[in-house]
């Protein structure tokens, strides 16, 4: 009888990670497309009330929401849900969809978005000038990462 064991190709330890600031979304990038063949993107979120994303629109990937403390409130055409620590939700590309923080306490989420390359629009965005974005400027960033906003 043999045994096996399994080696991980990444380990990242709890407080650790690339750390950005995307239009006041407070991530910590914890597994990039380098880390995981391509295969996706792992966020750390840590949001205060009132954070959030304007509708918008992903045509090149998915992303899978996991919310570990918090109230978040997702809102699609058709569904308005607040999700709370263990709330997971899938949202798939050529969906429109926001999310913003609620509640009074600041939301922990993972957020996974498959396949990779998210990391490299979120490094752009955050790159950008302090103060308040250019909307247009930032629509051009997304565009070419297949995210428009509606």
């Amino acid at each position: 009888m043999s045994t096996s064991t399994i080696t991980p190709t990444a380990i990242v330890p709890a407080g650790t990670g690339y750390r950005l600031n995307v239009l006041g979304d407070q991530q910590c990038i914890k597994l990039t497309g380098k880390d995981t063949n391509q295969q996706f993107t792992l966020v750390e979120q840590l949001n205060v009330p009132g954070t959030g994303i304007p509708r918008h629109v992903h045509t090149l990937d998915d992303e899978l929401f996991q919310v570990l403390a918090g109230e978040v409130e997702y809102e699609t055409a058709d569904l308005v849900q607040t999700l709370k620590a263990g709330d997971v939700l899938f949202a798939p590309r050529g969906i429109a969809h926001s999310w913003r923080v609620v509640g009074t306490e600041k939301a922990h989420v993972m957020l996974s978005v498959f396949p990779a390359g998210a990391e490299h629009m979120f490094e752009e965005l955050a790159a950008l000038p302090a103060g308040p974005p250019d909307f247009a400027t930032v629509a051009k960033i997304c565009g070419r990462y297949g995210i428009t906003f509606v």
